[in-house]
């Protein structure tokens, strides 16, 4: 069943049928995505990918299906070879930050900054350099990671045919960015890029903080891998500082028996995010910093405490940080002091905003003004022409590189000489 919300009113309510296809992935895959996540991510993936488009059995079921439009994931490469194969036109859904992947944005490096830089858009000199030096690393990081697949194209593609993954990225008749205008700093569009973006069991327990409301701990699925027995009992100490409620997303059944709850914490198996967020008690969110957490976190306009755990998490809450949406701690960092100070921080500060429903959204978007629009202009409109264009960022590499030449020339000079007049004095 399809329920669409939002902005798209005219849409409806309709049943259909679909098919779900499992398979299961090599037998050695498991092993080494255990052993290194380096290899997950720069070969079983490849591995994965062939493995699935040997199934003739499962590719022969697509093709049979006809189907108009192909809708794929940008985590994995593979589904952009499924959706060529079937040779069905594909729309591909970014779920993580825009640096992520390169698929054929203008990025002016001046103020679009570069995956895993940590800038913003605000750049100094050094924050220029940095990300321009950043580019060249993370260009040869994609292709190192796409080549992974090469194995997978020339098996599956004839000579001739065989398509280039960089390229077939830009073929995407659209991406949908899992983000909004309200986090992402403002930088240069196509028209192909569309934001998109955006319980009874609790209800007696928030009850019993009254107008104090309630914190929301979710870190995400991965969080198992992350969590020490004495990071549960920092983060326990410091949600007994506050005067809110906890609720926290933790397998009960995982907690450590020498570690005694704190009075004001509850802790659940699972728990509906999405409505919580929405809840008119919430007061903050303290997150692993996921692009779907912090999407539901801004639609709702509730304030985050972000701990990156891995991947993209550390460069989404540089943009939260950046627009004020709330805090992030590395974490090495989590104290019990650190934490409670942060979430009290965030919690008595009065400079989060709420957001608008779409269906009020020219509305919206005045009032939203009136507050101040600087973060929807690009930062290139205050640049002096020469930092837009990183001319002052090639001129300092041209001069480190000929200076580091003349230096080495110099040094080689010096010897050269000095090997010579040794050779003189031996022959005298």
């Amino acid at each position: 069943t399809f329920l669409t919300h939002g902005c798209f009113l005219d849409f409806k309510e309709k049943e259909i049928s679909y098919q779900v296809i499992p398979w299961l992935p090599p037998e050695d895959y498991n092993k080494g995505l255990k052993n290194n996540f380096d290899f997950f991510i720069e070969e079983a993936l490849g591995l994965q990918c062939s493995h699935f488009l040997r199934r003739s059995d499962i590719m022969d079921s697509l093709k049979n299906e006809n189907f108009d439009l192909v809708i794929v994931e940008n985590f994995d490469y593979c589904p952009f070879l499924v959706a060529e194969k079937l040779g069905k036109p594909f729309v591909s859904i970014l779920s993580s930050s825009f640096g992520a992947i390169d698929f054929g944005l203008p990025n002016p490096l001046s103020y679009v900054p570069v995956l895993d830089s940590l800038l913003t858009d605000h750049m100094d000199f050094w924050g220029r350099v940095k990300n321009f030096l950043m580019f060249f690393d993370f260009t040869m990081k994609q292709r190192q990671i796409q080549s992974a697949y090469d194995n997978t194209i020339k098996e599956h593609f004839p000579e001739g045919s065989r398509p280039v993954l960089s390229h077939l990225l830009k073929k995407a008749e659209l991406w949908f960015v899992n983000s909004d205008f309200a986090l992402e700093f403002a930088r240069p569009l196509l028209p192909n890029t569309v934001y998109v973006g955006g319980l009874m069991e609790f209800e007696n327990f928030i009850a019993k903080f009254g107008d104090s409301g309630f914190v929301l701990v979710a870190l995400g699925s991965m969080v198992s891998t992350f969590q020490s027995q004495e990071l549960l009992r920092e983060m326990n100490s410091a949600f007994a500082h506050l005067s809110q409620g906890v609720i926290w997303k933790y397998k009960p059944s995982h907690w450590p028996k020498d570690v005694k709850l704190a009075a004001n914490v509850k802790i659940v198996d699972w728990l509906p995010q999405n409505d919580l967020l929405a809840h008119p008690r919430i007061r903050l969110f303290v997150t692993h910093g996921g692009m779907n957490s912090i999407m539901e976190a801004i639609q709702h306009g509730v304030p985050m405490v972000g701990i990156p755990l891995f991947g993209d998490q550390t460069e989404n809450l540089v943009r939260v940080e950046a627009k004020k949406f709330g805090v992030s701690i590395p974490l090495k960092q989590i104290k019990e002091e650190t934490l409670a100070v942060k979430m009290k921080q965030v919690i008595e500060d009065k400079r989060y905003g709420t957001l608008w429903a779409c269906g009020h959204l020219g509305l919206g978007w005045s009032l939203h003004i009136t507050g101040g629009a600087a973060h929807l202009k690009a930062h290139a409109l205050q640049q002096p022409w020469h930092e837009q264009y990183l001319l002052d960022v090639f001129l300092f590499l041209l001069v480190v590189t000929l200076g580091t030449l003349w230096l080495c020339g110099k040094l080689l000079g010096m010897v050269a000489r000095w090997l010579c007049g040794a050779r003189k004095l031996k022959k005298a």
